[in-house]
């Protein structure tokens, strides 16, 4: 079940409320996750939906977290505003805004850049996977 516009204002932050229902973009290099690294993943933070993951998070310099390839099935979308054709990258289940894709990604991974607003995420570090239901998702971090 989704929750209602109201529900989500009372629980989410202004900027967290504003990117993932408004497409709104924070500033860049004001993110939580922009120069974070720890290992673990990344899901929506509307539904807990996996997104990404720290094994393909890099430094892009844009001022937002990068990413080379979301872990689950994201929607792209073409995005025209602003005079620009961009791809927008959506959460599956909650319809949240992430963020957009761009092709100017590392060459050896693909060639993609996923540019992610942080108030579009929650962080769940790798050793609390299991207990955040997540469990899944350890096998990434085993040698």
């Amino acid at each position: 079940m989704t929750d209602s516009k109201e529900n989500l204002k009372e629980r989410l932050t202004d900027i967290q409320y504003e990117v993932t229902q408004n497409n709104a973009t924070e500033a860049p290099f004001t993110g939580e996750y922009d120069d974070f690294y720890e290992e673990g993943i990344y899901v929506d933070i509307v539904s807990g939906e996996p997104l990404f993951s720290s094994l393909d998070k890099y430094d892009a310099g844009c001022g937002w977290a990068a990413f080379t390839k979301p872990i689950t099935k994201v929607k792209n979308l073409a995005d025209c505003s602003y005079g620009m054709h961009r791809i927008e990258v959506r959460s599956q289940e909650a319809d949240s805004h992430l963020g957009h894709v761009f092709s100017d990604g590392p060459v050896d991974q693909g060639g993609l850049r996923y540019c992610i607003n942080s108030a579009a995420l929650r962080f769940i570090p790798k050793d609390n996977l299991a207990a955040e239901g997540y469990a899944e998702y350890e096998a990434m971090f085993k040698p």
